[in-house]
C-alpha cells in the first residue's frame, strides 16, 4: 500500500508549512526577474502569439521558465496548476527551482522536508 497526498505524516506536513512562503517568495522573485528583463507580454492570445515569435532563442527560453515558474507559484499558493497533483501544495518540481535561491536555513529544512517525504512514500 503507498501512501497518498492526503495520508502524509504531520512531521511532513509541518515542514511543508514552513516551507510554503520561503519557496513561495523565490518562485516569485525569481519570475519577477525574469518578467522585467524580457519585453513586456501581451494578455491578449492574439497578441502573445506574435509577442512570443519575436522573441530570440534565449529570451524564448526564458519566457517558458517564466510560465513555469508562475504556474509553479499558483501552485504553491492553492492555485492548481496542470500537470501537479492538485493536493501536493509543494511538488518537487517548486523545491527544484527554488534551490539556490533561498537562504541556508531554508535549504536546511528543504532537504529535512525531501528526507521526511522520501521515508513516508517510501
Amino acid at each position: 500500500m503507498t501512501a497518498t497526498l492526503t495520508d502524509r505524516p504531520p512531521r511532513v506536513e509541518r515542514l511543508a508549512a514552513l516551507l510554503r512562503v520561503p519557496v513561495r517568495n523565490a518562485l516569485a522573485e525569481r519570475a519577477d526577474a525574469i518578467r522585467r528583463s524580457l519585453p513586456p507580454r501581451p494578455l491578449d492570445a492574439r497578441a502573445r502569439l506574435i509577442w512570443l515569435r519575436a522573441l530570440d532563442q534565449d529570451q524564448a527560453r526564458r519566457a517558458a521558465l517564466l510560465d513555469r515558474l508562475d504556474a509553479l507559484c499558483a501552485h504553491v499558493c492553492g492555485r492548481p496548476a496542470l500537470g501537479y497533483e492538485p493536493g501536493d501544495l509543494l511538488p518537487a518540481a517548486a523545491l527544484e527551482e527554488a534551490d539556490g535561491f533561498t537562504d541556508s536555513a531554508t535549504a536546511l529544512i528543504v532537504a529535512d522536508y525531501r528526507a521526511c517525504r522520501a521515508v513516508s512514500a517510501g
